[in-house]
């Protein structure tokens, strides 16, 4: 699994520009990180961009998380109205996400600003101006769960009004670092009321170098035997942005995504583990104030991985949320001509590897149909409801069924 982590995104909103001065006067003026010249800073990310971006993307298989934050930096409410652009300009970029990102990405609110608190009870931000205050540092510290979900709520409720499908939540900046607990069960709560999603995720964490696991980690599990079960999956990048960051700065390259030969860097290393490489940007540094240094990056980034590999499956994070929710939760046990499979829920793809007698074929049971899988002449060859021998096995690949099914082995 392959896929792309976009940060940052919204509508028409360039919010790198806007959020500058904010994040300035949090850390009282005291903080040279936030000393750019943001004024000379385009304020707008137009959907001439958003289209070229998408259409390239899904030309070459790439999938993700696109971030819209619903309040961009308190200039505006996209389920209201944007300051600065029309209404049907506004109506039209929401348009275009659903149309040309949507089916390749999943949507994610990055809380409700990206910068100041909402008092939730008046819609304005928090008077003061503080970290205690500002959805990037202090706020969810010692927040109680039920208010990280109502808060959460707030967010997915104005993508919800504006036609936009969540089944997972990104945090901007530090917001639940301190309460990481917290956090898990508020995107739970939050994602399932709001969107009734079945297998919630979030990203909140990257590791952009050494051995750590960047495989999903699947939390909160409860009544996997009923009707009723629940997990929720804690998505990890595994580079850090070096297509030029959220501030315009300058990019550390391709290389450090993979060597011109084809050698070495990050994504090798997570590819080669067999985990799922993530790769991490924000939308204001693909753009780069209008002269897409982010993007050509990216682009030579995909052509080499594309070079060096030919294994690679661009997913959603919640196609790899529920692989991994599927693969850590299905009961399989084998008895001596089948694999029995009870599955809390479904998964699309499904891959086993087991031993069977020669020249045996297998069938899989669902609900007392039978359906013959196909023989395909190699792994990279497998797609749903196919098979590949390798050795004294198969690997099966297979639209996997909610409940009870089998995959005979003996036929």
């Amino acid at each position: 699994p392959i896929g792309l982590i976009i940060d940052d995104s919204t509508c028409l909103v360039n919010l790198n520009r806007f959020a500058m001065p904010q994040f300035d006067a949090a850390f009282g003026g005291n903080n040279k990180a936030y000393k750019k010249n943001w004024r000379d800073w385009p304020v707008e990310i137009p959907d001439s961009f958003v289209r070229k971006f998408g259409e390239w993307c899904a030309e070459n298989g790439v999938k993700g998380k696109y971030s819209v934050v619903p309040y961009p930096a308190c200039v505006g409410r996209l389920d209201r109205m944007l300051p600065g652009w029309t209404q049907a300009e506004l109506e039209r970029s929401i348009e275009l996400v659903r149309t040309i990102m949507m089916p390749n990405w999943d949507i994610h609110p990055e809380m409700v600003t990206h910068t100041r608190v909402i008092d939730l009870k008046t819609g304005h931000p928090y008077p003061e101006i503080s970290l205690k205050y500002m959805e990037n540092w202090d706020w969810t510290t010692n927040r109680s769960a039920e208010e990280i979900t109502d808060y959460m709520a707030y967010a997915l409720n104005i993508l919800k009004n504006i036609g936009l499908n969540c089944e997972g939540i990104t945090t901007p900046g530090g917001f639940g670092s301190r309460a990481r607990p917290q956090l898990a069960k508020a995107t739970l709560e939050s994602v399932r009321s709001v969107f009734k999603a079945e297998i919630p995720h979030y990203f909140r964490d990257v590791y952009e170098s050494g051995s750590t696991t960047v495989a999903p980690k699947v939390q909160l599990v409860s009544g996997i035997d009923s009707n009723d079960p629940r997990c929720v999956v804690s998505i990890f990048g595994c580079t850090g942005d070096w297509t030029g960051s959220w501030d315009c700065s300058t990019p550390e390259g391709a290389d450090k995504f993979i060597t011109p030969d084809l050698s070495s860097g990050r994504m090798v290393d997570v590819i080669q583990r067999g985990e799922p490489a993530i790769m991490v940007c924000h939308w204001t540094g693909i753009f780069w104030n209008g002269e897409e240094r982010g993007f050509k990056i990216f682009q030579e980034v995909v052509r080499r991985l594309k070079t060096r590999f030919d294994n690679l499956i661009g997913m959603k994070l919640s196609e790899i949320a529920r692989y991994w929710a599927a693969k850590e939760l299905t009961g399989i046990e084998k008895t001596n001509d089948s694999l029995q499979f009870k599955a809390p829920f479904s998964c699309p793809d499904f891959t086993v590897k087991v031993k069977v007698e020669k020249n045996k074929s297998p069938v899989l049971s669902v609900n007392g149909e039978n359906k013959k899988l196909r023989e395909v002449g190699s792994e990279k060859l497998l797609s749903s409801d196919t098979f590949t021998r390798q050795g004294d096995g198969i690997i099966a690949c297979f639209t996997l069924s909610r409940g009870k099914s089998r995959l005979l082995l003996s036929i």
